[in-house]
C-alpha cells in the first residue's frame, strides 16, 4: 500500500507537474486514461470532471459492467499529446514545446472535451505558425474545431497565396476528399476579391469628393481673400509670383476661372472647361449657407434657381453628389488636430463680409 502511495505521489509530481504539498494532499487516483500505445495513466475522476464538463458526463454515465476498473480512452492522438492534455487540466500549464510539438491535437482535444482555456492558447500559437505547407490541414481542423479566429486567418492566408498553396499535397488531399470546403475557399476568395474592388470604388469616390470640397474652400478663398492673379474687383491682389500655398489645385482653378471670363463657346455650352466651371459654381451655391454675403460669383442666382426647381426629380443625383461633398468636408474637418480646425473655424469668420453679388477680376 505504501509502495502504490509512492507511485501515485511521484506520478502526480512528475506527470502533472504538482508541488510535492500539492501531491501529498490529493487522494489515490480512481480513474485511467488510456492512450495509444495502450499507456494507461492514473488519473482523479473529481479533478477531470472540474475542469472538463464532457468528462464529468463521461465519469457520471453508468456502466453497463460494473468493474473496480474504471478507464477512459483517448485514441487517434500521440500518447505525450495526452499526456500534455492532462497535465493542462491538472495545473492549468502548457509549455512552449508542447503547444508547438502538439498544437493540432491539444486544439482538437480541448474542443472535444470542452476546455476554453486551453483551446484558446492552441488557436493563437497555430496562427502565428501557419505556413504554405500547413494551412490547408489547419484550415479542416479549424472548421471541425469550431475555431472562427484561426478559420479566417487560414482563408485569408490561402486567398492570398491560392497559386503557391494549390501546388501543396494538403490541397491535392483536399480536391479529392472535402470538395464542399474547396467550394468554400473559392466562394471566399471571390467575395474578397469584390470587397477589394468595392473599397477601391469607395476610396476612389471619396477622393473625388474631397477634392470637389477643397475646390469650394479654394473657391470662397479666391474671390474673398484674392490669390496671385484672380480676386474680388474691389480688392487690391498682391503682386507675388509664388504659387498659392494654402491648396494645391488654386493655380488651377484660377486658370479655369480666367478662361472661363474670356471664352466665347461658353454662350452656346459649347465648351467643356466653362461647363467643369458651370457645375463648380452649382456646386457652391448648393452648398453655401450664406448665399447674400457670399461673393463666390452666381451664387445667390443659382440659389434662386435651384428654389424654383427643388422638386424635379432628375435633381437626385446631383442632390446625392451635394450630401457626399458635404459628407466628405465634414470627415475631413474631424479628421484634422482640434487647433487646427479651430483656426479654419475662426478663419472661415473672418472671411465672411456683408457684401452683395460681385463678379471677379482678371
Amino acid at each position: 500500500m505504501e509502495e502504490n502511495q509512492i507511485t501515485s505521489l511521484s506520478i502526480s509530481e512528475d506527470l502533472y507537474g504538482l508541488s510535492s504539498a500539492t501531491a501529498r494532499e490529493l487522494p489515490e487516483p480512481d480513474l485511467h486514461i488510456l492512450t495509444s500505445g495502450a499507456l494507461r495513466i492514473p488519473v482523479h475522476s473529481s479533478i477531470l470532471a472540474s475542469v472538463s464538463p464532457v468528462l464529468e458526463n463521461i465519469i457520471d454515465r453508468p456502466r453497463k459492467h460494473r468493474s473496480s476498473e474504471r478507464v477512459i480512452p483517448i485514441l487517434g492522438v500521440p500518447r505525450d499529446a495526452v499526456v500534455a492534455f492532462l497535465r493542462f487540466l491538472y495545473s492549468s500549464r502548457c509549455t512552449a514545446e508542447e503547444l508547438e510539438k502538439y498544437g493540432i491535437h491539444l486544439l482538437a482535444m480541448s474542443h472535444v472535451y470542452y476546455v476554453p482555456q486551453l483551446k484558446q492558447r492552441c488557436t493563437k500559437v497555430l496562427v502565428e505558425r501557419l505556413t504554405i505547407e500547413n494551412v490547408v490541414d489547419v484550415l479542416q481542423l479549424a472548421r471541425m474545431c469550431d475555431a472562427p479566429d484561426l478559420y479566417l486567418k487560414c482563408m485569408k492566408l490561402v486567398a492570398n497565396n491560392f497559386k503557391t498553396v494549390e501546388k501543396t499535397e494538403g490541397w491535392q488531399f483536399l480536391q479529392d476528399h472535402d470538395p464542399w470546403l474547396e467550394l468554400q475557399i473559392l466562394q471566399f476568395m471571390d467575395e474578397a476579391e469584390s470587397r477589394k474592388k468595392r473599397t477601391r470604388r469607395l476610396r476612389e469616390a471619396h477622393s473625388t469628393y474631397l477634392e470637389l470640397s477643397e475646390a469650394m474652400e479654394c473657391l470662397e478663398h479666391i474671390f474673398t481673400e484674392g490669390c496671385t492673379s484672380v480676386g474680388p474687383y474691389d480688392a487690391e491682389l498682391k503682386k507675388k509670383k509664388e504659387p498659392c500655398s494654402k491648396f494645391s489645385m488654386c493655380e488651377g482653378l484660377q486658370q479655369l476661372i480666367r478662361h472661363f471670363a474670356t471664352c466665347k463657346k461658353r454662350v452656346n455650352g459649347g465648351c467643356l472647361r466653362c461647363k467643369r466651371m458651370w457645375q463648380l459654381l452649382r456646386l457652391h451655391a448648393s452648398i453655401c449657407d450664406q448665399p447674400d454675403s457670399c461673393r463666390v460669383p452666381l451664387c445667390r442666382q443659382f440659389k434662386l434657381k435651384m428654389q424654383q426647381q427643388e422638386k424635379r426629380k432628375d435633381d437626385a443625383r446631383w442632390n446625392l453628389l451635394v450630401r457626399k461633398v458635404v459628407s466628405a468636408k465634414a470627415i475631413s474637418s474631424l479628421a484634422l488636430p482640434k487647433r487646427k480646425r479651430s483656426d479654419q473655424e475662426l478663419q472661415l469668420q473672418d472671411q465672411t463680409h456683408n457684401h452683395g453679388m460681385r463678379s471677379f477680376r482678371l
